[in-house]
C-alpha cells in the first residue's frame, strides 16, 4: 500500500522498476499489473491536456473567423498564454499542483480567458471607426468597458466562493478547480485592462485609418428585428414565462444521480459455492468459469484472472465481499476499445452463469480513482433496515429482498444476513459435569488438544530444534460425539457431557442508535435513473407490513445523493446572493441587478434541454456547472445594460439607446460566448476514463450558455424597458411626497 505522503504516479514507477529488477533475479516470472491506479492518473490528465489544448484551438479559430486578420487575432490570443503563466504563478504560491482538478479549471476556463479582452479590443475598435485617434480610442475604448468587464469576472469568481466552503465531497473534490478557475479570469482580466491596450497602440500605427479589426461578420439585420422586438415587447415577455414554464415542467422528468458512471474496462465476478465447498473445488469451479468467460467474449477480452478462497491482503477486486475457502474473485479486463460494451459483458456473463446450479454470481463495475474519492460505493443500492428482534429482522429483511428483485433498475441484490459459515456448537451441560466431577475448563482444554494439538517435547533435526505437537487429523461429527474426555477416574464421550450440533451463524450483526440493523445492497443498470429506480423501490416495499419501532432507510449512494443536492443547492442560492451584491454595488441600482439576474433562469432553459434531449441524469458534476452557470450567465446582461446606461447617460432617449447598445455590442457577445462554448466542446466529447466525469459539467455549461446568450438579445433590452418604464412611474408618484418632506 502507498503511503499517504508520497504520489501515487511517483509510487507506481519506484514499483515498476522494482518489479522490472525482480523479474531479472527471476527468470521465469511473469508479472502482471492487477491494480495500476497510476496509469489511470496519467490517462486522465494527458486527456485533459489534449482537451485545454484543443479548446485554445477552437477559441482561436472563432476569433479568425470573426476577425479575419492574423493580427488581430494574435492581440487578443495573447492573452490565453499570458493568463496561463500566471495562473501557474498564482497556483504555486497558493501551494497547488498540476492535477485532474486544476487541470480541468483551466480546461474550463480556457474560452473565458479571452473573453475580457475580445470587450476591450471590440470596444476600440468602434471607436476608431467613428474616427477617433488610435491613443484616444485605446484609453476612452478600455475606460468604457472597464467597469464593466470587471463585475463580469468577480460575478464569475464568487459562485466558487461557496463551493470552497462547502464541506464534504463537493468542497474536497472542487477547490482546487475553483481557485484555478478564479485565478485564471483574475488574470485575464489583468491582462485584458493592461497588455490589450499596450498591444494595440504599440503594433498598430495611427496613420492608417481603417480599423484595428476589420470584420466581415456584421449583425446589420439585429438593428431591425431588435425595433421590432421592443415595440413587441409584451407578446416577448409572455413567451419567455411560456417557455420558463414549460422547461419547469421536464425538470421532474429529468433523472437524478450521486456522480456519472465511468466507461471503465474492468469489472469483477464473485464466485460463492456452498458453504463447507473444498479449496480444491472452488479453484477447478473458477477456471472452468473463467474458460467459460474466454468463450463469451472471444476478441473483446484482454486479460482475465482468478483468484480462489481467502486473501484479506488481495486488491484483486474493489468489493468487501466476505471471503472464504468457498469463494473465488474473477477480474476481466476488456480491450480499451470495447469499454463501452462492459455492461452487454456482464448481462451476457450473468445470463450463462445464473444458469449454473449451486453457484451465486455477483458483478463489480470496477472504480476508477476520482470514483473513490468522491464516495461512490461497490453498491450503489443500500437499504437499511432497523428493529430490535433479530429474528423478526430476518423475516422482514427476506421480504424485502424477494419484493426488491422485482425491481427492473436493480440486480446482484445481497444482504447482510446471507448464510453464514456453518458451526459446530458444542452446549456442555452443567448438571452432568457436576455428576463426573469434572470442569467445563477442562473439558474445554482436552476438547482443544484433540482439534489443535497438544505440544510432546522437541527434537533436533540437521541444527535446529523443532517442535513435537500431537493431535488428531481431520475428524467427522460422529467422531466429535465419540471423543473421550476424562472425569476424574473415568472417560466418558463428549456426547454424555454436552448437547453437539451443527448452526449457521450470521456473518455480521450491526448496531446503529442503540438498533440492530441489517442491509440489503444491489447493483443499478446505468441506462435506468438511479433516482427513480429508488422510487420504485420504496413503491414496492410500501407492501411490507412493518412493526412498531421497525423502519427502513435508503443509504448508499442515494443518501450521499441528497446530501450533496442539498449542499450544492445551498451553494447555488448563496452564490446568487453574492452575484446581485455585486451587480448593485456595480449599477448602484437594486432594479437592474434583477434585470440582469433573470439570464440565470434563461440559461436553465438551455441546460435543463439539453440533458433531458441527450436522455442523461442530473449530477453532482451538472449541478457544479448549474452554479458556474449563474456567475457565466449574467455577463452578456451585464455589457448590454452597462451600454445601455451609457448611452442614456448621454441624453440618447430610452428606445434608441436600447437598440443602438444591442446593435454595438452583439458582435463581442457572440464571440465571447462563441469561445466559451467552443472550448468546452473537447470536454463533452472527450474519450477516456475520465470523460464521463467532466461531460455533465461542461454540457450544463454549454447548454446554458447558448440559451441564455440567445435569449438574451431578444428578451433582456425587452425586460429593460419595461422595468424601467415602472421604475419611472414609481418615480414619478414618489416625487412630490420627497419635495413635501
Amino acid at each position: 500500500y502507498k503511503e499517504p505522503k508520497f504520489n501515487t504516479v511517483d509510487a507506481v514507477k519506484s514499483l515498476e522498476k522494482a518489479i522490472s529488477e525482480l523479474g531479472k533475479a527471476l527468470p521465469g516470472y511473469e508479472f502482471i499489473k492487477v491494480l495500476d491506479q497510476g496509469t489511470y492518473i496519467n490517462n486522465s490528465i494527458g486527456e485533459v491536456k489534449n482537451t485545454l489544448i484543443i479548446g485554445i484551438l477552437l477559441a482561436v479559430f472563432v476569433l479568425y473567423i470573426f476577425l479575419r486578420r492574423i493580427g488581430t487575432t494574435l492581440v487578443i490570443s495573447i492573452a490565453i498564454p499570458v493568463s496561463v503563466i500566471a495562473t501557474f504563478n498564482l497556483m504555486y504560491f497558493n501551494h497547488l499542483t498540476l492535477n485532474i482538478m486544476t487541470l480541468g479549471g483551466l480546461a474550463l476556463g480556457a474560452g473565458m480567458l479571452v473573453d475580457n479582452a475580445i470587450v476591450v479590443l471590440e470596444n476600440i475598435t468602434r471607436l476608431r471607426e467613428e474616427g477617433m485617434e488610435l491613443k484616444e480610442a485605446v484609453i476612452n475604448g478600455t475606460g468604457q468597458v472597464g467597469a464593466a468587464i470587471t463585475a463580469s469576472t468577480i460575478t464569475t469568481i464568487v459562485v466558487f466562493l461557496p463551493i470552497v466552503y462547502l464541506h464534504g465531497a463537493s468542497s474536497e473534490m472542487f477547490r482546487d478547480q475553483a481557485w484555478t478557475v478564479a485565478f485564471a479570469l483574475l488574470s485575464s482580466l489583468v491582462v485584458a485592462m493592461l497588455v490589450i491596450p499596450m498591444l494595440v497602440s504599440t503594433l498598430f500605427s495611427d496613420k492608417k485609418k481603417k480599423a484595428v479589426i476589420s470584420a466581415p461578420v456584421k449583425f446589420t439585420w439585429y438593428t431591425g428585428f431588435l425595433e421590432k422586438t421592443v415595440e413587441k415587447r409584451k407578446l416577448v415577455i409572455l413567451l419567455a414565462v411560456i417557455l420558463l414554464g414549460a422547461t419547469a415542467f421536464l425538470i421532474p422528468r429529468l433523472g437524478s444521480e450521486f456522480m456519472p458512471k465511468s466507461e471503465s474496462a474492468e469489472f469483477t465476478i464473485e464466485l460463492k459455492l456452498p458453504e463447507g465447498t473444498s479449496l480444491e473445488r472452488t479453484y477447478s469451479t473458477a477456471i472452468n468459469t473463467e474458460g467459460i468467460i474466454r468463450e463469451l467474449l472471444g476478441d473483446k477480452l484482454r486479460l482475465i484472472y482468478s483468484q480462489s478462497g481467502e486473501d484479506i491482503t488481495s486488491t484483486l477486486s474493489q468489493t468487501s465481499a466476505v471471503k472464504g475457502e468457498n469463494t473465488a474473485s474473477l477480474k476481466v479486463i476488456l480491450a480499451d476499445e470495447y469499454a463501452s460494451e462492459t455492461e452487454n459483458a456482464i448481462t451476457l456473463i450473468e445470463n450463462y452463469l445464473k444458469t449454473v446450479p449451486g453457484m451465486e454470481v455477483s458483478f463489480t463495475r470496477e472504480e476508477t480513482a476520482l470514483q473513490t474519492a468522491l464516495g461512490t460505493t461497490e453498491s450503489p443500492f443500500a437499504l437499511e433496515i432497523s428493529g430490535k428482534d433479530y429474528n423478526e429482522l430476518e423475516k422482514i429483511l427476506n421480504e424485502s429482498k424477494v419484493i426488491l428483485e422485482q425491481n427492473p433498475g436493480l440486480y446482484n441484490l445481497t444482504t447482510s444476513m446471507d448464510e453464514g459459515s456453518p458451526e459446530v456448537e458444542v452446549s456442555i451441560d452443567r448438571f452432568k459435569t457436576s455428576y463426573y466431577s469434572v470442569t467445563v475448563e477442562s473439558i474445554v482444554n482436552q476438547v482443544r488438544s484433540y482439534l489443535q494439538g497438544a505440544a510432546a517435547g522437541s527434537f533436533e533435526r540437521e541444527g535446529e530444534m523443532k517442535d513435537i505437537t500431537i493431535k488428531l487429523g481431520d475428524i467427522s461429527l460422529h467422531q466429535l460425539r465419540d471423543l473421550m474426555i476424562t472425569a476424574g477416574n473415568v472417560k466418558v464421550p463428549l456426547s454424555e457431557l454436552a448437547d453437539i450440533r451443527t448452526i449457521v451463524s450470521p456473518k455480521e450483526i450491526t448496531r446503529r442508535n442503540q438498533s440492530r440493523t441489517c442491509y440489503i445492497y444491489a447493483m443499478v443498470r446505468p441506462d435506468m435513473a438511479f433516482d427513480r429506480i429508488v422510487r420504485d423501490a420504496a413503491s414496492l416495499l410500501n407492501s411490507v407490513t412493518f412493526p412498531a419501532d421497525y423502519k427502513i432507510t435508503f443509504t448508499g449512494e442515494e443518501l450521499k445523493r441528497k446530501e450533496s443536492t442539498s449542499n450544492l443547492t445551498f451553494a447555488l442560492i448563496l452564490s446568487l446572493v453574492l452575484v446581485f451584491m455585486v451587480l448593485a454595488a456595480q449599477f448602484e441600482s437594486i432594479v437592474q441587478p434583477f434585470i440582469i439576474m433573470l439570464t440565470i433562469p434563461l440559461a436553465g432553459v438551455g441546460t435543463i434541454l439539453t440533458f433531458f434531449i441527450l436522455g442523461k441524469s442530473l449530477n453532482m458534476m451538472a449541478y457544479i456547472g448549474i452554479i458556474m452557470l449563474g456567475g457565466i450567465a449574467v455577463n452578456n446582461a451585464i455589457i448590454l445594460i452597462d451600454r445601455i446606461n451609457q448611452l442614456r447617460e448621454a441624453g440618447m432617449e430610452k428606445k434608441a439607446a436600447i437598440i443602438l447598445a444591442g446593435s454595438q455590442r452583439i458582435r463581442p457577445i457572440i464571440m465571447t460566448s462563441l469561445t466559451t462554448i467552443l472550448a468546452l466542446l473537447p470536454l463533452t466529447i472527450g474519450i477516456g476514463e475520465s470523460a464521463s466525469l467532466r461531460s455533465p459539467m461542461a454540457l450544463a455549461v454549454i447548454g446554458g450558455l447558448v440559451s441564455s446568450t440567445l435569449l438574451t438579445l431578444v428578451i433582456i433590452p425587452c425586460v429593460y424597458w419595461v422595468f424601467d418604464t415602472f421604475s419611472s412611474f414609481v418615480r414619478g408618484r414618489n416625487k412630490p411626497a420627497v419635495e413635501a418632506l
